[in-house]
């Protein structure tokens, strides 16, 4: 397992693998694809939103985007996705975790209803990594409406 940060060299490689992330979740949000096929995205990488691959071996196998909030040590998951055929191995839940690491701060993540299977995931890991010292609650989100939350701070590596 090898997490790389995104920048204009493995932009496409990214973007390449969002596509597999907006279709995969299409059938909740109800996305389409444009004239092009093409998904478009909800986060785009640059700015404060920071993004990550996970490689195994040569393949990339995951994303990640990070939004670090302007002015706090605050950072929220945009996006998080593992190839479904690399699914229940730990290396979704490796990979978060190593990403909590790297940015010490409060952290929160939001799944949309009907993603029960994403809120499963998240309450494991972050249970996991903080040792079920995080809240979770239900937040009325200006996107995407009421999300289950997960909030936890984390002191890195």
């Amino acid at each position: 397992m090898n997490i790389i940060q995104v920048d204009s060299y493995n932009l496409p490689i990214y973007l390449n693998l969002c596509q597999s992330y907006e279709g995969e979740f299409s059938a909740i949000t109800d996305k389409k694809p444009n004239e092009n096929g093409l998904f478009e995205l909800d986060t785009q990488i640059g700015g404060n939103v920071l993004g990550y691959l996970l490689y195994e071996k040569k393949s990339p196998i995951g994303l990640a985007a990070v939004k670090a909030k302007l002015g706090a040590q605050c950072f929220e998951v945009c996006e998080f996705y593992v190839v479904p055929s690399f699914r229940k191995q730990a290396l979704g839940k490796r990979f978060a975790i190593e990403i909590f690491k790297m940015h010490q701060g409060r952290w929160e993540i939001k799944q949309i209803s009907g993603a029960e299977y994403a809120t499963k995931f998240w309450q494991k890991t972050v249970g996991e990594f903080t040792g079920n010292n995080f809240q979770e609650d239900l937040y009325q989100d200006e996107y995407w409406g009421q999300v289950v939350r997960q909030q936890f701070l984390s002191a890195g590596s």
